[in-house]
């Protein structure tokens, strides 16, 4: 038995200890979260989604990390390959033992306590790994960022969960520097030589299965952050529904995502999945066609996860010459699959696309389907734990027809303190602001978004915060931003610009790199259209259908 000694605690929120000394604090006895801003902050128990946790059997102690890594290292897998990547591959111990030392540090130099959140930034990396399990295990709470993004929209997130810690690499280490001054872990550098003078070992915080875990962060159609929290037992299901009951479950497989650990589609295939299943992850350091052909040749993947729009120019750069005779599976989400896509690369590789939707309220995959099931053009069915169906215009759940898509199950929505609960949960249900058709087979065919979202290659994008950014521009006196079909990323962003200066090609490239600076660069507006005025209601509101109409 540990002692983590006078931790102080940092938290801004309420429910724990605030700016206080936790004396001698038992790290392996704690069953509670001594910060518990999060519990405090979940919405009212009436706002929940119906959760149906039926078949999903969890103890109620239950540590995530301990689960995923380290049960795998004493049931005999220690000397299995953990990561690979551009750098020497990490076996289960050694990723074990990092985990520890970086749980170590945060708790006993750090002053983390548990239910701190934990900032985790940076390029998808063994390092990132380790300290996405080193922070669970010390009892943080993980808030992972893209590292595209830029310091205002860390700052929104740092002031939504009220964080307290992070761990950092160095390119992301500038902007969370100027968000806030938080207790920071830097890698690779000094990371690196903390660890290696750090004690070995770390008895993990014995958290509870409804514990916060992580908060996923997800852009609304507003552009205001909105935090999605998921319990240490959320990030099982995952790898117990959609990972064993529609893929199989594959043993020892070795797996690979082109998204950042932050997106839930990512963090699945990275994190949840290849350790569930005592597997390999691989994490990849070029995204690009010609990068994640050459990463599945060279590591053996069988297992791949990216969006259609990456499987499209992969084939437009062309897969013959690659070996790609170890792969197994090729998962495809974050944007509608259209069936085109899937015979193609049928037709190139002899692998079927498993298509699916995921969404970051239900943590992973919920509807989809592999092998025989899969019908091209359409989503799939109910991942077995989840019911779907469609919602007519009173909200009245449909066995056929279409209307706005609708599930539940294990895993559901409960945001961080903001009022938009009541509109994504309704009568139970998780309403994802997808329009759907549901045939008589109980197959689910996409339609469109139900809201203003823009989704290019696999990006949600909110006009509204575009438009804030070009608004931002002293050339600019009024915008309105919308997503127009693209062959290559299935939407892109287009922005009407009213100038108070004469237009032109020189001022579009600009705007567009005005914004580039401003917030991440894949939400600026790859076509500008310069206009006199904006199509508006009689009370002034821009009308955006009447742009899409147009388009």
């Amino acid at each position: 038995m540990r002692n983590a000694g006078a931790a102080i605690a940092r938290s801004q929120g309420g429910g724990g200890v605030i700016d206080g000394i936790v004396e001698s604090l038992p790290v392996a006895d704690n069953r509670g979260m001594i910060d518990d801003f999060v519990g405090t902050h979940l919405p009212p128990p009436e706002q929940w989604p119906a959760f149906d946790l039926a078949g999903f059997d969890y103890p109620d102690a239950m540590n995530a990390a301990v689960a995923l890594l380290d049960d795998a290292v004493a049931a005999g897998e220690g000397e299995r390959i953990a990561v690979l990547g551009d750098d020497a591959p990490v076996t289960y111990a050694v990723l074990k033992d990092r985990s520890d030392r970086i749980a170590r540090l945060l708790v006993e130099d750090e002053g983390l306590v548990p239910g701190n959140r934990v900032l985790l930034a940076g390029a998808n990396s063994a390092t990132l790994i380790a300290a996405w399990f080193g922070i669970l295990k010390a009892g943080g709470i993980v808030v992972a960022v893209m590292p595209l993004l830029r310091t205002a929209e860390i700052a929104a997130v740092i002031a939504k969960a009220r964080i307290s810690h992070a761990v950092v690499d160095t390119g992301c280490a500038d902007a969370v520097a100027a968000c806030a001054d938080l207790r920071t872990l830097t890698f690779p550098q000094p990371l690196e030589q903390r660890l290696a003078a750090a004690a070995p070992g770390f008895v993990a915080v014995s958290t509870r299965a409804d514990d916060p875990a992580i908060i996923a962060f997800t852009s609304g159609t507003t552009g205001t952050p909105k935090g999605t929290v998921h319990f240490h037992r959320d990030l099982l299901i995952p790898a117990d529904a959609f990972a064993a009951r529609v893929l199989g479950g594959p043993r020892g497989a070795v797996w690979t995502a082109t998204p950042p650990l932050a997106f839930t589609f990512g963090l699945g295939a990275l994190i949840l999945f290849p350790f569930r299943f005592h597997g390999t992850s691989v994490v990849l350091g070029d995204t690009s066609p010609a990068g994640i052909l050459a990463a599945v040749a060279h590591h053996r993947i069988t297992m791949l996860f990216t969006a259609p729009t990456a499987y499209k120019a992969m084939l437009a750069h062309g897969v013959a010459g690659h070996d790609l005779s170890s792969l197994r599976t090729c998962v495809s989400a974050g944007e509608h699959l259209p069936a085109e896509t899937f015979e193609a690369w049928r037709a190139a590789t002899g692998l079927r696309l498993v298509n699916g939707i995921g969404a970051t309220e239900m943590m992973h995959i919920f509807i989809s389907a592999s092998g025989d099931a899969i019908r091209p053009g359409a989503t799939g069915r109910a991942v077995p734990g989840y019911t779907a169906c469609v919602l007519d215009a009173d909200d009245r759940p449909l066995t056929e027809g279409e209307g706005r898509l609708a599930v539940r199950g294990p895993t559901g929505c409960r945001y961080l303190d903001d009022p938009r609960q009541a509109a994504y949960v309704i009568d139970g249900w998780n309403v994802t602001g997808d329009s759907y058709r549901l045939d008589g087979q109980g197959y689910f065919w996409y339609l469109a978004r139900a809201d203003d979202m823009i989704v290019s290659s696999g990006y949600n994008i909110a006009p509204p915060e575009v438009e804030a950014a070009l608004a931002a521009h002293p050339a600019v006196r009024e915008c309105a931003v919308i997503g127009v079909p693209d062959a290559a990323r299935g939407q892109i962003v287009k922005a009407f610009v009213v100038t108070a200066e004469p237009p032109g090609p020189a001022l579009a490239r600009a705007l567009q790199d005005h914004v580039k600076a401003s917030i991440a660069p894949y939400k600026y507006p790859r076509a500008v259209t310069f206009v006199t005025e904006l199509p508006r209601t009689a009370t002034g509101k821009i009308q955006r259908h009447r742009l899409r109409e147009a388009e």
